[in-house]
């Protein structure tokens, strides 16, 4: 018979085995970000390591948490880091689960995905009862005849199916639990304070539901491009006959696309991809290229991209922005576009100024995906205009 100090060893053995292998793919940031010029921190988070930046006085009263988009971190933001900084503001990007400098544990590690996944206890199809995890109003898994938009400005109904079909991590409750968490641990100092949340892209998502989930933690969000997930179920046409194909392109890359992803992670490359969304070429400069490069060639990022790929479920923006849960009365919400998006169709953003949560809509003329990156000096102005009506609200 093994004695009781033996199994006790092998279980901390196996308990300090599994801390190492979910941390295995955390590489340390630079010290300071080559392109903000900020240092670099790590929150701790459900036993992962987030990497964050803090730009302006640290003593400033009114703190804002910008929230990056699909396969970047946050250096993206590093115009809307200064802007903010130098207009007085305390200004907070971070990388989301899976991006950037943060941790990358294997999508299929559901010993991780047990203690990190957001999707957790959200469903009424789950009838685990899972420890830690804070009591919420449960949904169903796929909301059927639900109201989204169409390219043209048109409306339509969906069935949008929330879980991750592969059960990851990677998604917008997890990323939506992280940015709130980080509000509470890290940004807000005092009972009764909030925040204002700027996000770009699929950051649009893991925002909103940050708001859904702790709306006493926010005060606004501006929205820059929104992204409506081509690869969505829900957005997919035919899905009946498309779904099954596009589930086994998603399956062989899964399997065999480190190859396609080692010929394609290489600075021309990105800079070529990088030219789609944005419409102003000359912000897709070598030190863009390298920020959001380098992340992407650590250790789990190539695993990352393509669970991401695979994710043609979660909420959409129409979904979340429409939930009668979306506190309207307290967290006033704008949202922007560029006019030259390949991305974002500018019509079906258009319509989104139609939902009583949406204050106001606005386009900027001549940029594309990215127009915080493009042209700050157009974007920066805008965002501080929302900051004052934030503060005026709160006054």
């Amino acid at each position: 018979m093994v004695s009781q100090p033996i199994i006790l060893l092998l279980l901390s053995i196996l308990g300090a085995f599994r801390v190492f292998v979910s941390l295995a793919y955390t590489v340390p940031p630079p010290p300071v970000s080559p392109a903000t010029k900020l240092p670099n921190n790590i929150y701790e988070w459900r036993g992962q390591q987030v990497r964050w930046q803090m730009a302006g006085d640290p003593d400033a009263e009114k703190a804002v948490v910008l929230v990056h988009g699909l396969f970047v971190n946050s250096d993206h933001w590093r115009y809307t880091l200064k802007g903010l900084a130098d207009a007085g503001y305390r200004a907070y990007a971070i990388d989301l689960l899976g991006s950037g400098y943060s941790s990358k544990p294997s999508p299929w590690d559901m010993d991780v995905s047990n203690v990190v996944n957001g999707e957790r206890g959200r469903f009424f199809e789950d009838l685990r009862i899972f420890e830690g995890v804070k009591a919420r109003t449960k949904v169903p898994s796929i909301l059927k005849d639900t109201k989204l938009g169409t390219a043209s400005g048109g409306e339509r109904v969906g069935d949008v199916d929330l879980r991750h079909p592969l059960g990851s991590p990677y998604n917008f409750y997890t990323w939506g639990e992280q940015i709130a968490d980080f509000t509470q641990d890290v940004v807000l100092r005092n009972k009764g304070e909030t925040a204002t949340l700027v996000c770009n892209s699929i950051g649009t998502m893991s925002s909103l539901q940050a708001v859904l989930d702790e709306p006493d933690f926010y005060d606004g969000v501006f929205v820059i491009c929104p992204n409506f997930r081509e690869l969505h179920s829900a957005e997919i046409p035919l899905a009946k006959v498309s779904m099954p194909i596009l589930r086994s392109v998603q399956k062989l890359l899964r399997s065999k696309g480190q190859g396609l992803f080692d010929k394609l992670a290489k600075p021309d490359i990105v800079k070529q991809i990088l030219m789609e969304p944005y419409a102003v070429s000359d912000a897709v400069d070598e030190e863009l290229v390298d920020v959001l490069l380098s992340p992407l060639l650590t250790p789990g990022a190539s695993d990352v991209v393509f669970d991401t790929l695979s994710y043609s479920a979660g909420p959409l923006p129409e979904q979340q922005l429409g939930d009668p849960n979306f506190p309207v009365d307290k967290v006033p919400v704008w949202i922007t576009y560029g006019d030259q998006d390949p991305w974002t169709p500018g019509k079906r953003v258009e319509k989104l100024g139609a939902l009583p949560s949406v204050e106001k809509v606005v386009a900027f003329k001549d940029v594309g995906h990215c127009p915080h990156d493009e042209a700050p000096e157009i974007v920066n102005p805008l965002l501080l205009q929302f900051l004052d009506r934030t503060k005026a609200r709160g006054d």
